[in-house]
């Protein structure tokens, strides 16, 4: 298996629920590595151009207020198969649809406040992670 990074955001609602903790030992305890973190504030230019492919959905305009509501956490995960398993951890999108024992199915309060963001492919984890980090702040 290959060692890949991927990105993870605890977004605004897990923030604002004291749930970096909890997030961060299931990472670790699958195994995934923490190798960059950093807490934030986005701003609406920044959401906007992170999730500019979703720039003609519906939702597009409620994302990017969930996103500015509040400070997040930025990760880059690092382990063998890490976007995959990170996907996995995280469970369904909509936490109604959510495997039991996922941080969504667990912890999310909604599909809006699904309290964690995963990258979905190594193009968009090469992306996202250099949306965040500079290589000089990826320790692993």
């Amino acid at each position: 298996m290959a060692i890949e990074r991927t990105l993870s955001i605890i977004k605004p609602d897990g923030v604002r629920r004291n749930l970096i903790g909890e997030i961060l030992g299931r990472f670790e305890k699958s195994g995934l590595k923490v190798v960059a973190t950093r807490q934030c504030v986005l701003s609406k230019a920044e959401a906007e151009g992170f999730y500019a492919v979703h720039k003609e959905r519906p939702f597009f305009n409620d994302l990017v207020a969930s996103m500015t509501s509040g400070p997040v956490v930025v990760l880059v995960l690092q382990g063998e198969s890490a976007i995959l398993r990170n996907r996995d951890l995280m469970g369904a999108t909509n936490p109604k649809n959510a495997a039991p024992g996922t941080i969504r199915a667990d912890l999310a309060e909604s599909i809006e406040a699904n309290t964690v963001h995963g990258s979905d492919a190594t193009d968009t984890a090469a992306f996202e992670i250099s949306w965040f980090f500079r290589g000089t702040e990826i320790f692993g």
